[in-house]
This record gives C-alpha cells, structure tokens and sequence, in this order.
C-alpha cells in the first residue's frame, strides 16, 4: 500500500518516540532544540529518522500550531 504525503505527515506527527530523554512523547511533542541537535548530529537511520527529519522542517516552518489538531490520543 502506497501511502500519500497526508498519510505520512500524520502518521509522523503521532508516531511515539522510541528512546532517549523524551521517549513516549509525539514527534510533533518533542522540543526544537532536540530536532535541532539530531539535525546537527544525524538522523537514525530507517522511518524513524525519516519522521524526525520531517518534524523538523515542520517546526522550522513554523507549522506545529497548524498540525496539533492532528494529534492522537
């Protein structure tokens, strides 16, 4: 099944991060700095960091307000 850009975006905005200081938190959730930082460091590999990349840019557009309707429970 291919999915669309619409599909994938909200699929990333309530994707529950795996690890690390925010784990259980929604990628839309996570703070700047941390986006940030995996930006300068890297991305891991795989959908996961496919899906951060993406949130990223979303919150460097200044977009998270405009999304957060979006978000799951």
């Amino acid at each position: 099944m291919v999915m669309t850009q619409q599909q994938l975006l909200i699929e990333a905005i309530n994707q529950t991060m795996p690890f690390g200081k925010y784990s259980g938190r929604k990628l839309l959730q996570l703070p700047e700095p941390y986006l940030v930082w995996f930006h300068s460091k890297g991305f891991p590999e795989g959908k996961l960091g496919q899906q951060l990349a993406l949130i990223y840019e979303v919150k460097l557009n200044g977009l998270e307000a405009m999304l957060q309707p979006l978000l799951k429970d």
